[in-house]
């Protein structure tokens, strides 16, 4: 396969009715790992608005039960992207998702915001860090996938366009982004989460790295003192001399799904997209069962945690 193999199959669909498997194409097979990155950013950046990062410190989900709670958005996000909207495990995925939103009083606008910035903030990062950026085509599909994720949310007022997601997105930043002791804890449990998926001294070093990678709005909404200059500036000129790196690599044959990878801890031998997530009756808990030990029976029907037997490799 050339190196521009996919990006040729994507120019060869249409953004306005091949939006999904557009965005399939690039989150798996062309920037999984910058996907990944980018939408986990997007979603840090809503724990400044205060009246998101104090509803989720009430829920104590993203505090207490931060490991579970990634695992459970991102399985249940992703559901979506590799199934399509119109399957069994995509419309279960949406359900679960609508479940959980329903029991708590989040404003229309801020459910568009959020939805901003998984158009907005992916697209930035891989400007700035990604092997190449997103191509107009990519860009469109983007914007219609997560106009199709609104419409199944029941959303109103959504963006047409990438232009208007972009400007919705900095001006709410402006309007509503100030310190909040919940969306600090939020945002602390988050940094404390993804330096724990590392060795100890590497841990601290990948907390500070994501510190330097936030922009100033959104670094002193938290309250976090400004990095050194150098150190910044190294970090950054990093994650893009890692872009030119998988620039040069051979394009990818096999998706690489994040259920693959080493950050999803909680279900080692597999999950029910129906299982995912909070339930009212429960208030929420911790993993279901201890790393390593199996409790839940394996429905390959919707989606079991198949890596090692699947053959994708690593993310890049």
């Amino acid at each position: 396969m050339k190196r521009h193999a996919w990006l040729d199959r994507i120019q060869q669909l249409d953004p306005e009715t091949d939006f999904t498997e557009i965005y399939r194409i690039s989150s798996q097979y062309e920037f999984p790992w910058d996907t990944n990155q980018s939408l986990g950013f997007a979603l840090y950046r809503t724990y400044a608005v205060p009246s998101i990062g104090q509803l989720l410190a009430k829920t104590g989900e993203f505090t207490e039960r931060t490991q579970k709670r990634y695992d459970d958005t991102v399985l249940i996000l992703e559901a979506v992207v590799e199934h399509g909207f119109e399957s069994a495990p995509g419309r279960e995925a949406i359900r679960r998702m609508n479940q959980m939103h329903r029991r708590y009083d989040i404003s229309n606008e801020d459910y568009v915001y959020v939805l901003s910035t998984f158009v907005v903030v992916p697209k930035r990062w891989l400007d700035e860090y990604g092997w190449r950026p997103y191509s107009p085509h990519e860009v469109r599909a983007s914007v219609n996938y997560y106009r199709r994720l609104g419409r199944h949310m029941g959303l109103k007022d959504v963006p047409e366009t990438y232009e208007e997601f972009e400007r919705l997105l900095d001006d709410y930043e402006r309007a509503n982004f100030s310190f909040d002791q919940g969306g600090r804890d939020v945002s602390d449990a988050t940094l404390d989460l993804t330096a724990g998926w590392y060795p100890k001294p590497l841990g601290k070093a990948m907390r500070t790295s994501s510190i330097c990678l936030l922009d100033d709005p959104l670094r002193e909404a938290f309250g976090y003192p400004r990095p050194p200059a150098l150190l910044q500036k190294a970090v950054r000129a990093g994650m893009r001399m890692r872009g030119r790196v998988v620039r040069l690599l051979p394009p990818r044959r096999k998706p690489w799904l994040a259920r693959d990878g080493r950050q999803v801890r909680c279900y080692p031998n597999g999950y029910r997209i129906s299982e995912l997530g909070t339930f009212e009756e429960s208030g929420g808990g911790g993993c279901p069962f201890p790393h390593g030990t199996s409790t839940l029976d394996i429905d390959t029907t919707d989606t079991a945690a198949q890596g090692a037997a699947s053959g994708h490799d690593s993310p890049r």
